[in-house]
Order: structure tokens, then C-alpha cells, then sequence
């Protein structure tokens, strides 16, 4: 890989974490862990994915995370 996609990469995932923290400190309703628990189930499908061709799996259980807004 090169340095400049490694550099990419890790620049998008500080994003969106800084973006995770920013909504949850911004907002006095948000659901704390079911935020964590998206964004963790969320990147281990990304991850599943990516290892999808080495490890042989099929990567098929990909699946968009819900969030409920309850008390909004």
C-alpha cells in the first residue's frame, strides 16, 4: 500500500470519529452506546469486507447499522 492511501485512510477515519464525538457531546439526547455500537459494527463489516479475498469469506453479511430516535 502506499503511504499516500495509508495517510487517506486514516485521515477519514479521524473525521468520522471527530465527527461521532462532536454529535455526541453536541447533543443532550444522543444515545451514547447505541452510537459506539453502530460505528464498532460498522467498522468491523468495512473490515470484513476488506479481508473477504485473503480469508475466503464470502463478506456477504454487510448490514447498514439502525439507529432509533426515541425521545426526539
Amino acid at each position: 500500500m502506499s503511504d499516500n492511501l495509508i495517510t487517506g485512510l486514516i485521515s477519514v477515519l479521524i473525521a468520522l470519529v471527530g465527527l461521532a464525538s462532536l454529535s455526541v457531546i453536541l447533543s443532550p439526547k444522543a444515545q451514547t452506546s447505541q452510537v459506539l455500537q453502530a460505528g464498532s459494527q460498522g467498522f468491523a463489516a468495512d473490515l470484513n469486507a476488506a479481508t473477504s479475498p485473503v480469508t475466503g469469506s464470502s463478506g456477504s453479511s454487510l448490514t447498514m447499522p439502525t439507529l432509533s430516535m426515541q425521545g426526539v
